[in-house]
């Protein structure tokens, strides 16, 4: 090798190659950028969007059909009262769905929380106070039996609240002995059982405490969900529990603690369902189970669990309460609100799959 070689293949030829040379290294061209990916991709950051454009377009529709028949404070208002015990059994399940769980005893759950509350009451003589203390607690220990099966023993969430929603259903009426505590009783010894159930007037439309409840307790879980590690927490071992845990993610705290706030919240849902009712009756409510799990899939939350928001579950629920009412003054048949329903679950999931390609 002579010395003009090595000046030709020097640094100095090296650096100026470099340095004349194209700066990008590689590109590759992105056929991504479509209106379609870019709709899709805004779904998928903001899940609640599509219930709530499904909500205010239905709004629209019954009101121009309706006129101020449907547009009156009186209506709008009937409908937030119609799904408030929905609406709050709806929030419990969409934390546990949010884990790629599910829930199938939130009814049962809620009616032997009131049950208790009830005959805690009236049979035991005891404060109306500790009588609501013990029905709240029942519902946080039948939540964390269902959690520490679904995490500690590793069984699977449908069979564990499958045989939960049984268990409790049979032990409601076993306890109650298929008792009803009337209203006028109620009303007369202890109020408090129906405190839900007071009205307030603002502006003039006419709300329930239940109806304020149920909207504070979905802002409240939005932000905990959103703003602190609980909840970053819950999507992970929604997304995936495995990485989760390599993450320093306490997975089974993370989903016993879920299902006891679950249990907690059908408790409170009902007390709330006294409110509505008036009374304690071990037969209402049975639907429950079915009720929110279909106000959480309307509202956009993926039943694979790790991708939602409980804002888009309380549209769900509204949706159900704005087609129930519309369809009913318009005088349709009942079954034709069952139709439009299930139309809209199964509508809802086959979104829910196209929103999940914009992750892939």
């Amino acid at each position: 090798m002579d010395s003009d070689t090595k000046t030709k293949g020097g640094p100095a030829d090296f650096e100026t190659a470099a340095a004349s040379g194209p700066n990008v290294v590689a590109a590759f061209d992105d056929h991504q950028h479509g209106i379609v990916y870019k709709i899709q991709h805004t779904l998928h950051q903001t899940p609640s969007l599509v219930p709530l454009v499904v909500l205010v377009l239905s709004i629209a529709v019954f009101g121009l059909l309706l006129g101020s028949k449907f547009f009156s404070p009186f209506a709008l208002t009937l409908i937030l009262q119609q799904v408030q015990i929905v609406g709050i059994v709806a929030a419990a399940q969409s934390i546990v769905i949010l884990t790629a769980g599910i829930d199938l005893s939130v009814g049962a759950i809620m009616v032997l929380s009131s049950v208790v509350m009830g005959q805690f009451t009236f049979r035991y003589g005891l404060p109306v106070e500790v009588s609501i203390a013990c029905g709240l607690l029942c519902g946080t220990l039948c939540g964390y039996i269902n959690g520490f099966l679904v995490a500690v023993v590793k069984l699977p969430p449908f069979i564990v609240t499958l045989g939960m929603w049984q268990i409790v259903l049979a032990a409601n009426f076993l306890y109650s002995a298929n008792e009803t505590i009337r209203s006028q009783d109620i009303a007369s010894s202890a109020p408090l059982l129906q405190f839900f159930g007071n009205k307030v007037n603002i502006g003039g439309a006419v709300f329930t405490y239940g109806v304020i409840f149920m909207v504070l307790l979905v802002l409240a879980l939005a932000y905990a969900l959103r703003q602190t590690a609980w909840g970053r927490h819950v999507y992970a071992v929604g997304d995936d529990p495995e990485a989760a845990q390599l993450s320093g993610v306490q997975v089974k705290k993370t989903l016993i603690s879920v299902y006891m706030l679950s249990g907690l919240i059908c408790a409170f849902a009902g007390w709330a369902m006294i409110g509505r009712i008036g009374s304690v009756s071990p037969t209402s409510g049975q639907l429950a189970n079915i009720e929110s799990i279909t106000a959480v899939v309307i509202g956009g939350i993926s039943l694979f669990g790790g991708r939602g928001s409980v804002l888009g579950t309380l549209f769900g629920a509204l949706i159900v309460g704005v087609f129930t009412l519309g369809l009913r003054l318009l005088g349709a048949d009942a079954q034709w609100t069952y139709l439009l329903i299930g139309l809209l679950i199964i509508a809802a999931v086959a979104v829910d799959q196209w929103i999940r390609k914009a992750s892939v």
